[in-house]
Parts: C-alpha cells; structure tokens; sequence
C-alpha cells in the first residue's frame, strides 16, 4: 500500500520527521517497507505565470508565452501547446534543465536555439517531459495558488510510504486507517473527510431497484443515484494524488470511486444507469454455463459458487471483483449509479482464484471489511460527484441489510493487562491509548475496561487483541526485560526417535546417502512393490484432499520411494556404486481413526561392488555389501541378529534371508527382483533391507557395558575353508568368535566352481586375534588358529581350502 505524505496531511498533522515516523509506524506494527521520493529530476525548474501569449510571426501553430519568474522577470517563451492560456500557473524550466525527450523518449538537456526565427529562453514542460506520465499534448497545468518562483519539487513532489501490511489490518488498506495510527502514535487528531452534500434530486427510491437474493455472501448493499453528470478528466490534484498511490487516471467518475476506495478502504463501483435492464440491480449466485465480459476485455465463464451483479437479465459484474463491460461508464454516461457493498471474504477469494483475476477490490474484500464502511464511502463519493461532476444526487440510499450491525465489546481486566505484558499501566494511560486509536474506553472499578470496538477495526475481538493494541502505542521498547522464572521443565526421552537417529547415523557412517521422500505416493508405485493381497486386506489410506495423483496414498512401505530415488541416481552415477537410504514412517491401516504409524528403514544399493579397500571393482554389488551396511547398523546397537533363509517374497529373488532377533523378524534382506527393477527403469541388480524399528526397538540395550580397549597390538590373518553349500555363513562367524582370542571376524568372499567340488563352497575370512593382556606371539596365534580349524572341521565337516 502506497501513502502519499501530502494526501495523509489532510487528515492528522505530521508532526515528526519523515524518518522518524517511519520507524515509529513500524515498530507500531505498521512496517513502512520503503520511502520513496516521487520528484524527478527537476532542477531548476520553478512554477511561473503566464502573462501574456501573441502569436509567432513564422509559424500558424506556435505562439510567444511571456511568463513571469519569482523575482518578476520576464521571459518569452515559444510554445506549441493548444492547452496554453493567461494567468496560468506552469512549469518552467530554463536553458540547461535535464527534461525527458517527447519524441525519443530520452533525457536531454535544454538548449537555448531559435525556433523560426525567434529564441526561446527556456520550456513550459508537459507531464511527459517532466517524466509525471506519458501526456504530450498538453503543458502540465499548476494549481492556482502555486507560488510564482517554487521549485517544482515543492508543489508536485512527493514522499511516500510504501507498507509491508499484514493479512488483519485491512483498515491499513486506505490513506485514512493510517492517518489514525499516526495521529495514536503523535498525539494529535484525526480530521474525517466530509460526507455531506445537497441532494438535489428526485428521491431513490421508485427510481433504482436493488434485490439481494444471497445475503449470506453479500451481508450489505448500498446504492447511490447521481444524474447529470459530465464525464471529464479528474482534476489535477485528484490525478497527481492517484499516480503517486501508484493507480492510472481514467475518468472522473472512476476516479472517484478509486480515490475514495484509497481514502477510505472501501472498494466501490460506478454502473451507467441507462445501462442497466429494469433499472434494476440483483445480487445472486451465477446461473450454469454463464459468461461475462469484464472491464479487462476477457470473457470468463461463471459458476453457481461465484456471486455477481446482475440487472433485470443478466450479470453486469463479478461482485467484489470487477464490472462487466456492458455497463461500465463512458463518454456518454449522464447517470450514475454507484454500488458500495459489503461482500464475504472468503467468497471473494474462492471467486478470484477461480477467475484468475486480482484487483485492489478484491485484496481489500478478501480481508474482511465492516458492515459499517458501505454507506460513509457511498456518501463520500456522491459528494465528490457533485462537485467535481456536476452531477444532481438522489434523495436518500438504499441500504439493504441483513440486520442492524452490532458495536463490538470488549472486557479487559487490569490482571490480565499486567500479566500479557509484564507491566502495570495506569488507567488513564490505558484510556489515552484506546482513544487516541479510535476505541472507546470506559473504566469500571475496581479492575477493568470496557472497551468498545470501532467500526473499522474488525481485527479486534478479545481482550488480548486490545492489550496488543496498547502494547505497540506504547512501545514494545518500553516494555521491561523479565527473565523467564521457574524450572526448566525435564526432558523428556523419546526412546523411538533416539533409536531412529542413532540408525540414520549408523547408516550414514557406512558410506549410505540418506534421502528424504514425500509420506504420499500414488496407488501405480505400490502395486510395484507389495503383493495383491496385501493391498487387497490393508488397502492404504487414500487422502480427502491430494495434490496431485502422483500424491493421493500414505505410503505402507518406503520401498517405492527408495527405489525411485535410486533410479535418479543411477541415471547420471556412471555406474558407480549407489546406496542410498531413508528412514521414515510408513502409514497403516488400524480400527482407530488415526493410521498406525511405524518407524522403518529402508536401504538399496546399486552399481560397481568395491574390494576390501574401498576401490570399484568390475563385479556388481549385491546381497553381501547390503548385508554389511546392515551389520554396521546393528553393532552400533549391540544388537545379535541371525539370517534365516526367507520363504519366496514376491519383489525380491536370488538371495534373501529374514534378519530375526531372539526368533523374531526385524527385518528383511536381499536382491531385487529384475520384473520389479525394471519397472522402476532400472537395468542393473540392485540389493535391499529393510528394518522395522518398532520390532528391533525391544531388543536394542539401555544400558552399555564398557570394554577397555587393548593397548596391545591385534594379528589379522584371512581364513579360507570349504564345506557343504547349504551351511550358512553365520554360523561359522559364531564359531569362530567363539574363540578368546577373536576380537572380530568379517567374511570378505563366497566363491562355488570348480575347483571347489560341487555341492561344495568356498568362504574367506578375515580375522583379527588380540589379547586383553599381553601381545600375542605368532605361536600362540597359530594354536588358536588350528583349535579353531580343528572345530570347524568336527562339527561342520569344513577343510582348509589349498
């Protein structure tokens, strides 16, 4: 919203400093975003008179302006304006001001040169050299009583406060709702425009006929009649203060209804009397498959949710939006009628975004705007339409109501004022301050206000919206420090989200990259991942108001998510390893209202498999590097799983073993099925886990057992044996770290071929011997070894591979 300082002076005495009122307003609550200084580069260029005009002794279209500068010399000017004329008031700029080229647009600095023969000591500039507007036809006229000699800037320069306004200040939206904040804050007072004129006419009533059939979304409608009017440019000063607000001059007649719109917040429209049907305006919903051209040129098309202005047939405008075309005011409009109404905001809103139309009316009636604004803007503008028209008004309005609008109390006691801000104010403070913003205050001993609301403040409702009214008058700088008091309350321990973060690290650590999806997904990418019957028995849970289709289900598993996500991966990765993860909730189905929501993790990786020192190798990376990253998780939990071979899952394949602790499953583990990878346009294998951290939450220790580390150093030798290919892995680690001495054991290869027999396989391990207490010699570790090769052999029928 732009103020223009000179329009604001009309109505409260500006007592501080530009700066200085700025920063007041804005730690008021009223942020001045910027200020702005309308005056062009008008050196030089003072107001003068004009005295006398003859004719150019060369030329038919020019003539010889004498005008009279400050210190009563005269100079000639040649000029070629039709606009021209004795006693006015102009703007002169003499031989070396910078004015703007009417014709290339460019800024030129003034020359002294002859024009057929005569010189010319300088220019009576137009608003297009002036750089005011685009207008050449014409000089820029002055007011009458500008002082012969001003600086321009003094007469058409102007400072202006450009407000950063929040949503619940729509009274802000007008030159006066900030008059009252300046006059609250500066101690002085407002000075209301007038709204009385001499109705002339013939009465209203019997002449205009207005129906409101839809008073929910239009709660007040006041009409206006104004006859003979002429329609004309607005005056000079109306134009200059509407430009500098940052709106476009049309009419007088528009211009009025915009410049009280901006006077007093209230948005207005102006209807050609003649062209409306019946002489008769019907507020109602739009009919199906209607249209309307609006002042825009644009025809849209209208909807039953969508409130208009109609006449005796059809809709004439969009209401709190914008006019039709048909009955829009021009050249040859003699009567006016003029619409000031009270519209629901969130009509208005439903209706613009529809519409795909913005206007100062609409960002005005989308705020909210009182019921008892229509008639004090109606009266404003009939007057100014009289005056500056010509026009006759209509004895009488008409007022359609939905009832008597109704003041708004408000009870503040003393207790709660001083406990909101941590301050006692006197009472008469108190009343200074209310009164100064406009609200009525009446003390009642022995604690509290009755406050009473004005119109134009429909922000404010409950007693802690009137302390922050008082709050910002007076300062929220005047306000004392106060330490919070009392103790800190516990912490509280959320043992599911610390165990979720310690996994997220764990993984991360690992060398995973963690990904972050949406909780919402479309019905397409869990049909890839869960089996028909489970979406047959637990359907997800489809949301009431999506975005999109592509996010219209909660997710049940984090599997679709991931796996696209690593398809983006892989795409520009080069065919280098790829691991990624997410941990997040997952959304199922539960006879309470609400979604049983559970903790999981879900991991893929994809790519170049690396060797034991982290370099690519030309083998894909599968089961046993997910694994890995798994195991790192669960160490850094304390936590023993077993891997039990899985029964056939329907989107995994190869292999696949359920991750169990004491029995029971946490988690699942193995290779992609390539059906499904292919679905998500991926070519290459991909190994996944997944963890349920609900299920392994049981199992994870509260408390940790401290081990003092050895100072002494570890001896780490590799291990290869054959045995029977259905002997699991697991369950020679456990044998082998059964040992005293194995501090850690790791399996780094899974070889069957030839030479090893078939039915046969061969597994590489990598083991590290330490001792608590001493270092250990290779003949100790030797002997170890061979108890351990002795084990494997006896129980599980192993050899030492050659």
């Amino acid at each position: 919203m732009r103020i223009p300082l000179r329009w604001l002076a009309d109505y409260v005495d500006l007592m501080l400093p530009t700066e200085e009122l700025a920063r007041r307003l804005t730690t008021a609550g009223v942020e001045v975003g910027a200020i702005i200084s309308s005056a062009g580069d008008w050196a030089g260029v003072t107001v003068a008179e004009v005295v006398d005009i003859k004719p150019h002794p060369d030329a038919e279209r020019l003539v010889l302006v004498a005008v009279r500068l400050g210190d009563d010399r005269t100079q000639t000017v040649v000029c070629g304006a039709p606009n021209v004329a004795v006693g006015q008031r102009v703007a002169f700029g003499p031989v070396g001001t910078r004015y703007i080229n009417g014709h290339t647009g460019e800024r030129t600095i003034l020359k002294k040169v002859k024009i057929r023969g005569v010189e010319s000591a300088g220019m009576i500039m137009s608003e297009k050299e002036l750089g005011i507007s685009d207008e050449h036809e014409g000089i820029r006229v002055l007011p009458e009583d500008a002082p012969v000699g001003e600086p321009l800037a003094s007469i058409l320069g102007e400072t202006i406060f450009d407000l950063d306004l929040t949503p619940n200040r729509p009274d802000l939206l007008s030159v006066l709702g900030v008059a009252r904040e300046v006059a609250a804050l500066s101690g002085s007072k407002v000075r209301d425009p007038s709204i009385v004129y001499e109705a002339t006419g013939e009465p209203i009533r019997g002449r205009a006929q207005v129906d409101v059939l839809d008073r929910e979304l239009c709660p007040r409608y006041v009409a206006a009649l104004v006859e003979g009017v002429k329609i004309a440019e607005s005056p000079a000063w109306m134009q200059q203060r509407l430009i500098a607000a940052g709106m476009r001059p049309i009419n007088n007649v528009v211009d009025i209804t915009n410049y009280v719109m901006l006077e007093m917040g209230q948005p207005l429209h102006a209807f050609d009397f003649a062209g409306l049907k019946d002489r008769r305006i019907v507020v109602r919903r739009a009919r199906r498959g209607e249209s309307l051209r609006l002042l825009d040129g644009m025809d849209r098309e209208l909807s039953p949710e969508m409130l208009v202005i109609a006449d005796g047939d059809d809709a004439v405008g969009v209401a709190g939006v914008m006019g039709g075309a048909e009955s829009e005011v021009t050249e040859e409009t003699k009567t006016v009628l003029l619409e000031s109404a009270n519209f629901r905001a969130t009509s208005i809103r439903r209706t613009r975004q529809a519409l795909k139309v913005e206007t100062d009316a609409s960002k005005r009636f989308e705020k909210g705007l009182s019921v008892h604004l229509p008639p004090i803007a109606a009266e404003r503008a009939v007057k100014l339409m009289v005056e500056i028209c010509g026009g006759r008004a209509a004895q009488g309005l008409i007022d359609i109501t939905s009832g008597k609008p109704k003041d708004v109390r408000v009870t503040l006691t003393q207790e709660r004022l001083q406990r909101v801000l941590g301050v006692e104010l006197p009472s008469g403070e108190v009343r200074r301050v209310l009164e100064g913003l406009g609200f009525g205050c009446r003390w009642v001993p022995p604690d509290r206000f009755i406050v009473r609301v004005p119109y134009w403040r429909t922000d404010v409702s409950i007693a802690d919206d009137v302390v922050e009214e008082i709050a910002r008058i007076v300062g929220y700088d005047e306000l004392p420090t106060t330490r919070l008091r009392g103790e800190i309350p516990p912490a509280q321990r959320q043992p599911m989200r610390e165990l979720r973060e310690r996994v997220r690290h764990a993984l991360a650590a690992s060398g995973l990259r963690e990904v972050i999806t949406y909780s919402l997904t479309d019905l397409p990418t869990l049909q890839k991942v869960l089996p028909p019957e489970d979406l047959a028995t637990s359907p997800p849970l489809r949301i009431a108001n999506p975005m999109s289709r592509e996010f219209e289900y909660a997710r049940t598993t984090l599997r679709g998510s991931i796996l696209q996500a690593l398809a983006k991966h892989i795409r520009v990765s080069g065919g280098h390893l790829i691991s990624v993860f997410e941990a997040g909730r997952v959304y199922l189905r539960s006879d309470n209202d609400l979604p049983h929501e559970i903790e999981t993790v879900c991991a893929a990786l994809s790519g170049r498999k690396p060797n034991r020192w982290g370099q690519p190798t030309g083998e894909p990376a599968g089961f046993f590097e997910a694994k890995a990253h798994l195991e790192h998780v669960l160490a850094g939990l304390r936590v023993a799983a077993e891997y039990r071979e899985a029964v056939e899952h329907p989107y995994l394949s190869g292999r696949t073993a359920e991750v169990a602790i004491d029995g029971r499953r946490v988690g699942l583990l193995g290779e992609l099925h390539p059906r499904i990878a292919a679905s998500f346009e991926i070519k290459q294998d991909v190994a996944m886990f997944e963890l349920d951290l609900e299920a392994l939450m049981p199992h994870v220790p509260e408390t940790v057992h401290y081990e003092p580390v050895s100072p002494y150093p570890s001896v780490e030798e590799d291990l290869a044996i054959i045995l029977d290919e259905d002997i699991p892995a697991g369950r020679v680690i456990g044998m082998i770290e059964d040992s005293h001495m194995v501090r850690s054991v790791s399996i780094f290869d899974v070889y069957t071929g030839p030479p090893v027999p078939k039915g046969k396989k061969s597994l590489a391990f990598s083991i590290s011997f330490q001792s608590g207490a001493k270092t250990l010699t290779d003949e100790e570790v030797a002997e170890e070894r061979r108890r351990i090769v002795q084990r494997l052999r006896r129980e599980l029928g192993a050899e030492l591979r050659s």
